[in-house]
């Protein structure tokens, strides 16, 4: 097992915030909106160096969808934020119909997404976002796992034309990917080869993915690990190729089992070589007011769950 190591944690709203900054000083056409979170959005520098460029729209979501679509008739390339419920949920109507409908280029941002965020309860904790977004024509679903591949993925979208939804969220997790990586989107990332099973995570459970490959390591089980950052275009070729050699695999995401990255690759398997799965995922449930590690042990997101959904796939190869 490949050995990953830390030094520091670090939240990805903050990967964000210095990715759309290097954006401000680096690319005219990048403008931001917010609907009244600048803090929770790490959106200040941005707004600081760029007061022409940055638009405050209150607490009016659907209003700020509509505006950024409007902004890309221009030539601007708009990044909006606010926390992934009201990114997604609250104004569906309107990215369906202004952006995705019409093939807008607007980069949706959401922070505080998934169980993570905490002791705000289920009416905040969206975990069905992610299908919401994906299930749209055009557009791009990114959910990146550390404050780097955050930053990097900021960074990319704003070359990609057309729509897109990032995804990130609150807490702080281990920054381990490089900070000079090139963030390909639609580009699977291999974190180790393996040949008994394949494990395949995104965002803050990519980290735990890790920690149960060195586990199961221990246990003289070889685990292929594979971050999918990009869940729409999703990476075909690199799924396919390492089920190919494991011939079952574990998904994990902090998202409702239902329409996330599991059922995106269940669909892709089904069409070419169906395969034993297991997913680590939230069960048809909504969450609860709790810590961020509470919360994901409760739930079933942990380090532990990946490792007991890796010995029951192997079991039914």
């Amino acid at each position: 097992m490949k050995k990953y190591t830390y030094t520091e944690k670090k939240d990805t709203r903050s990967g964000f915030g210095a990715g759309l900054q290097q954006l401000g000083q680096t690319n005219p056409n990048v403008v931001a909106l917010c609907a009244d979170l600048i803090g929770s959005l790490k959106m200040d520098a941005f707004k600081a160096e760029n007061p022409e460029r940055f638009f405050q729209v209150g607490i009016a979501e659907a209003n700020m969808i509509g505006i950024a679509a409007g902004l890309t008739i221009g030539g601007k390339i708009p990044f909006t934020g606010t926390f992934a419920n009201f990114s997604t949920g609250r104004v569906y109507d309107q990215i369906r119909q202004s952006v995705a409908y019409s093939d807008k280029n607007v980069k949706i941002c959401a922070s505080h997404a998934g169980l993570t965020l905490g002791e705000d309860g289920a009416t905040h904790q969206i975990l069905e976002d992610i299908g919401l977004m994906k299930m749209l024509p055009h557009m791009c679903v990114i959910n990146p796992c550390d404050y780097n591949q955050t930053k990097a993925a900021t960074i990319a979208i704003a070359d990609y034309k057309g729509p897109v939804y990032l995804r990130f969220g609150r807490p702080t997790v281990p920054n381990f990917t490089p900070a000079d990586q090139k963030f390909e989107i639609g580009k699977a990332v291999m974190l180790n080869e393996g040949t008994d099973v394949t494990i395949i995570a995104t965002g803050h459970l990519t980290w735990k993915a890790i920690e149960a490959g060195e586990k199961l390591a221990e246990q003289g089980i070889s685990a292929e690990i594979i971050n999918i950052h990009t869940i729409k275009p999703l990476d075909d070729e690199a799924i396919l190729k390492s089920i190919a050699k494991t011939k079952c695999v574990v998904t994990a995401e902090e998202h409702q089992m239902n329409g996330g990255l599991g059922d995106s690759v269940a669909q892709l398997l089904s069409r070419h070589t169906p395969t034993p799965q297991e997913y680590v995922a939230v069960n048809d449930s909504f969450g609860e007011s709790g810590t961020p590690d509470e919360l994901m042990t409760k739930y079933g997101l942990d380090t532990i769950d990946i490792i007991n959904a890796a010995h029951r796939v192997i079991k039914r190869k």
